[in-house]
């Protein structure tokens, strides 16, 4: 698994159609790995749809979503790095 870099602020997973299915990209493994073995869940909104990860490496925070979501399971995933005021808008107060 590659790490978060410094300079990712946005990781955005696709679906292919292969034979008829979709198959989730590279982009997609690595989220799931990363919120797996790497950052820390800190939250999920009210709506499930929504949750903050904190990185422990730099403290960053990274909201998972699933933007499309006209598609089925919301299709492929988004982590995208957010910013502490957007965090607790959303989740409310979150601490460090």
């Amino acid at each position: 698994m590659t790490a978060l870099q410094k300079h990712e602020t946005e990781l955005i997973g696709h679906w292919q159609s292969v034979g008829g299915k979709a198959v989730a990209d590279d982009t997609c493994g690595r989220i799931r790995q990363l919120i797996n073995a790497q950052l820390t869940k800190v939250a999920t909104d009210s709506s499930g749809w929504y949750t903050l990860y904190r990185d422990p490496q730099d403290a960053r925070l990274w909201e998972l979503s699933y933007p499309q979501g006209e598609m089925h399971g919301g299709g492929p995933p988004k982590l995208a790095c957010i910013s502490k005021r957007v965090a607790e808008a959303r989740y409310g107060e979150i601490g460090r």
